[in-house]
């Protein structure tokens, strides 16, 4: 199976967004999950499929995470820009800040 992976430290505070061109699958997973994915057995993750772009996933707990997206088994050209935004307190002004992967 083809699909695009992504190493990331995340935090509570932090959502990933995944721009597509198409819809994919867009799973965010931990590492002993994403062992089980790529031996091709039974695994859990969050997200699923991404219908419409950007897709948003926040991860549950800090850590180390990977974020696996492809096709799903379909044929077709599989392109994704990842973000990673960053959720800011309150007070501080602003929002959110924007980090490129």
């Amino acid at each position: 199976m083809q699909f695009l992976h992504y190493s990331l430290d995340l935090g509570t505070r932090d959502v990933v967004q995944v721009e597509l061109r198409t819809q994919a699958y867009v799973r965010l997973l931990d590492e002993e999950n994403y062992e089980a994915y790529r031996a091709g057995s039974n695994y859990r993750y969050y997200g699923g499929l991404a219908e419409k772009s950007p897709a948003n996933i926040k991860p549950p707990h800090n850590g180390k995470w990977h974020l696996c997206v492809d096709l799903g088994g379909r044929e077709g050209e599989l392109n994704a820009s990842v973000h990673i935004i960053q959720e800011v307190a309150p007070d501080s002004g602003t929002k959110r800040r924007r980090r490129l992967i």
